[in-house]
């Protein structure tokens, strides 16, 4: 989920007061308004808001040496936010986790703290989050979790290598241009732990232009049910100084994080439906440390690029109680080490599928196919041979 900020100024004056409530609703995702809201004192309010996926997963492997398929549920995301507004400046959003319930057979999943973070919104032009919070990087990890056009992000691309989807740390953000320009600027933790050859930040920048209807929050959504005429374009680019040795035996050889994306999204409602299409490369570099000594906690998406594309189509009009959307996705990894085990992970991704949104997304049924081939088809792990995956999914939020 992405806590949302309020309609930037320079888009207020532009707009009349009943086109200003409709853009509102339309741009407000429906994770942060779905709950109930309190009212403290003079102007402070909290909201909360419950999020549950359920998903049926079922996968089915090619080799002939080792045969198997298996198929699972469990809950994929199982959240309870908080939003709460001090004043007109300050607020905060927390977010409890309980995910993966029921996956492999374990269901003693513990509780923890997915976000928690305090805003300070001084103006449109100058914002500012301090805490636990959805690293700044990438475009689709950046879009609502709950609200995307594909059953989910990328397996592995909008993933960074290090700290994953969030990172503690502060960032600098604002709406320029009448919102059509966006940039923001994080320093976090990056990577920490005993295998860090040097306790130095993570930086992370990105901007982007809105040539359409402006994006101006800190999280996008991945579709936004044809509520919204919107192209943009965003960049951003992420380091860490001294992140691994290559020579990890001999601590010796300290390697710095690079890496860099370049994103483009659009949405086209017309009269016969819908018409949503998104991509993005990555390249994540390491300077090759894990294909030397690495250390053990180094994995192998330090080193990898690659690209996504995908696209969806939403029908005019409703089917029943809902409205349908169909969509595809392709997406290719290329990892930069080709020594040992590391040669059999190149592999490319290939899905379609559908939402059926029932009540707009708070009450959404997915459906989606993928295909995974495999560069080398590795002898014996299954996990790095070709295989197909289905996953039937029903989320709800309340």
């Amino acid at each position: 989920m992405n806590r949302t900020t309020r309609v930037p100024r320079a888009v207020r004056r532009r707009v009349p007061t009943l086109r200003l409530a409709a853009l509102c609703i339309a741009t407000l995702p429906l994770t942060v308004a779905a709950g109930p809201t309190i009212e403290f004192g003079q102007g402070s309010t909290l909201n909360f808001t419950y999020g549950l996926q359920i998903w049926n997963e079922t996968r089915s492997f090619t080799s002939s040496t080792n045969p198997a398929s298996s198929s699972d549920t469990f809950l994929r995301r199982n959240r309870l936010a908080l939003t709460g507004q001090y004043n007109d400046f300050i607020g905060f959003y927390a977010q409890l986790e309980a995910g993966g319930d029921g996956r492999g057979g374990s269901n003693d999943r513990s509780i923890f703290w997915r976000d928690a973070y305090v805003t300070f919104d001084y103006r449109d032009e100058l914002r500012f989050i301090v805490g636990r919070v959805k690293n700044t990087f990438s475009r689709e990890n950046l879009e609502a979790c709950l609200e995307p056009l594909t059953l989910d992000r990328a397996e592995v691309l909008s993933y960074t290598p290090f700290a994953g989807t969030r990172d503690m740390g502060v960032a600098v953000w604002g709406n320029l241009m009448d919102a059509r320009l966006q940039y923001r600027l994080m320093v976090a933790d990056g990577r920490e732990g005993p295998y860090v050859p040097d306790g130095k930040p993570r930086v992370t920048a990105r901007v982007h232009v809105s040539l359409w209807d402006p994006e101006f929050n800190y999280g996008y959504q991945g579709t936004y049910l044809g509520t919204q005429k919107v192209l943009t374009i965003g960049a951003s680019y992420d380091t860490q100084p001294d992140v691994a040795y290559a020579n990890y035996p001999m601590r010796a050889d300290a390697q710095d994080y690079k890496a860099w994306t370049v994103d483009a999204f659009m949405e086209l409602p017309t009269a016969s439906g819908v018409f949503t299409a998104s991509a993005a490369i990555f390249e994540y570099d390491t300077g090759g440390a894990f294909a030397g000594s690495p250390d053990p906690g180094l994995s192998a998406n330090s080193d990898l690029e690659g690209y996504y594309v995908k696209g969806g189509y939403m029908l005019p009009g409703k089917i029943g109680p809902g409205r349908l959307q169909f969509f595809a996705r392709h997406e290719k990894l290329d990892y930069g080490v080709k020594t040992g085990l590391a040669e059999y992970y190149d592999n490319t991704w290939n899905g379609i599928g559908f939402n059926y949104y029932i009540d707009g997304q708070r009450v959404k049924v997915t459906g989606e196919f993928n295909r995974i081939k495999y560069d080398t088809q590795h002898p014996v792990d299954n996990s790095l041979r070709d295989y197909r995956q289905a996953t039937l999914a029903l989320q709800l939020i309340f």
